[in-house]
């Protein structure tokens, strides 16, 4: 199939290797990959800060460029949320209001589509190295998404992953909310780290960029040893 890809701002500024990585995972399987590079932020700060007017300016311009994709693969189950499930909410009782609904069908987090629409778990990966995983809000609270990435590391060849205690504990980043309580934003981030590290693992795992730049931050001023990656990376890892 076709599949459009959606890269977060912050993946398409700071880890624009998580966007390749995928690319050439689809791309592996047989499917063509495109990417509208005309396609801006989907608008979920100003919805989380409360400016809806202001958000649905930023997200008009995406419901265009997506209007005809095949499926949409977004690489964040937090713009993932904003997608399929915040734009039916967004433009409800407004004219884009059923292009909204027709976009939410046919999108899907990385993870979701692998495994929930292609079928797909084992992608022949190697990393041979323990790693303990991060659950992102969004993506297991408002996409009820928690086996899946499970479901992809299990089969990667010598990896180990080792379950932290806080693994549905949100990070403290949250976009705006990072910005506006900065205090209350780290001293959950501190914690989420401390679990980390509890386990001993190398590398902490997510399918959400963000949540990982917040925590490996915190990681580094604090000289904790821990590393992040995304799930995309280690999938599209060979040795």
């Amino acid at each position: 199939m076709t599949i459009t890809l959606f890269i977060p701002c912050f993946v398409d500024l700071m880890y624009p290797q998580v966007g390749i990585c995928m690319v050439g995972i689809f791309e592996k399987l047989g499917h063509r990959v495109e990417y509208a590079e005309k396609l801006g932020c989907c608008g979920q700060p100003p919805f989380n800060s409360g400016y809806w007017d202001a958000a649905r300016e930023a997200a008009r311009p995406v419901l265009k460029q997506l209007k005809a994709a095949e499926v949409v693969v977004i690489a964040s189950g937090s713009c993932g949320a904003m997608l399929k499930v915040f734009y039916k909410e967004l433009f409800a009782g407004q004219p884009e209001e059923a292009e909204a609904r027709s976009l939410s069908d046919r999108c899907w987090e990385f993870s979701d589509f692998l495994v929930n629409k292609l079928g797909i778990t084992d992608l022949g990966a190697t990393f041979p190295h323990t790693v303990t995983y991060h659950d992102g809000c969004h993506g297991l609270r408002e996409l009820g998404l928690k086996k899946p990435a499970r479901e992809l590391l299990a089969k990667v060849s010598g990896l180990e992953l080792i379950e932290m205690s806080e693994a549905e504990t949100c990070c403290g980043f949250g976009g705006t909310f990072a910005a506006k309580f900065p205090a209350i934003s780290t001293a959950m981030g501190e914690v989420k780290c401390a679990s980390a590290c509890a386990t001993g693992a190398e590398f902490t795992v997510s399918a959400d960029s963000s949540c990982l730049m917040h925590m490996q931050g915190l990681a580094t001023r604090q000289n904790q040893p821990m590393k992040t990656i995304h799930l995309a990376e280690i999938l599209a890892s060979r040795a």
